[in-house]
């Protein structure tokens, strides 16, 4: 199925590992415990590894070996991202360093004072987004418009340890009252930020070419940012070596302001951070719904 089920994995046990290890010895040392980590994955997790194995060797085109390694690679990449995540929670920011590319597109959306769609993807590590929009002195409230069905228990025990987000949250509901908590955020001219790369089973997508194949995206972030009329723009805070991030902005470039063409515009978007960072695609499902029908 190339629905998400809404859950992504991981244990409380393994986070209060890596929280103890950030805590006492570092970032780095902490990844070195991922090294055991990710060889799990890659052993025992054959259903997680053949999806990204698919996404390596036949949507990049990536040899056989060469996939196998990215696999294991891409394992790796994701727990130093979570580590990241926490460490920068726990109080070492510090630690690391940015740059922004785009930063004058977002400076230009909140001077027009109507609020602004974002939408990223589960790619890099957007949610410790915060922490360097700050340094740069955008003062704004960014508001995650989330499904809310990860594992509460892990949620819970991250929040007891990390400081507090000053990101808002709005959550899909059935009777579509998220609407008008999204309209309130507008007003305000706050920003309203989307994933727009898993969709939920049930609910309404549409298809668009993606990395040489169609593929399934939630039409509910395109449909709404279509209807806005406020500015809509593409973030990604993609990991790169030494404790680094780069902070990306893409204004949506479309001929005609539909939801079709804002998702055509975004698949373009998405693959060209892919194509800079192959590793940090972490979506561990069957996303081109191609694998079943091939066994």
């Amino acid at each position: 199925m190339s629905q998400w089920d809404g859950k992504s994995r991981g244990t409380l046990l393994g986070y209060k590992i890596f929280v103890y290890c950030i805590k006492n010895f570092g970032v780095k040392p902490a990844y070195f415990v991922l090294y055991f980590v990710a060889t799990y994955y890659f052993l025992f997790l054959p259903k997680s590894n053949r999806n990204v194995f698919y996404y390596f060797r036949e949507r990049l085109n990536f040899s056989y070996l060469k996939a196998k390694k990215m696999v294991f690679k891409n394992y790796f990449v994701f727990g130093q991202t979570i580590i990241d995540k926490v460490a920068i929670g726990v109080g070492l920011r510090h630690k690391f360093t940015y740059e922004f590319d785009g930063i004058d597109i977002l400076k230009r959306l909140l001077a027009e004072k109507k609020g602004g769609v974002l939408i990223s993807a589960h790619i890099g590590n957007f949610e410790i987004a915060e922490h360097f929009f700050a340094d740069i002195d955008l003062d704004f409230q960014i508001n995650l418009v989330t499904t809310d069905r990860e594992h509460t228990i892990i949620k819970e025990y991250l929040e007891s340890v990390t400081s507090k987000s000053s990101i808002k949250f709005i959550i899909v509901k059935d009777d579509l009252s998220h609407i008008y908590d999204i309209n309130n955020a507008l007003a305000n001219n706050e920003l309203i930020c989307f994933t727009g790369d898993r969709y939920m089973e049930g609910t309404k997508f549409f298809e668009s070419e993606f990395l040489g194949k169609p593929a399934k995206f939630p039409a509910g972030p395109f449909m709404i940012a279509s209807r806005l009329k406020v500015p809509v723009a593409y973030v990604y805070v993609m990991k790169e070596p030494n404790l680094h991030y780069h902070l990306y902005t893409r204004e949506a470039e479309v001929n005609h302001r539909d939801a079709q063409g804002l998702l055509k515009s975004y698949t373009a978007s998405v693959e060209s951070m892919l194509k800079k960072y192959p590793l940090q695609w972490f979506n561990y499902f069957d996303f081109w719904d191609d694998i079943e029908k091939k066994r």
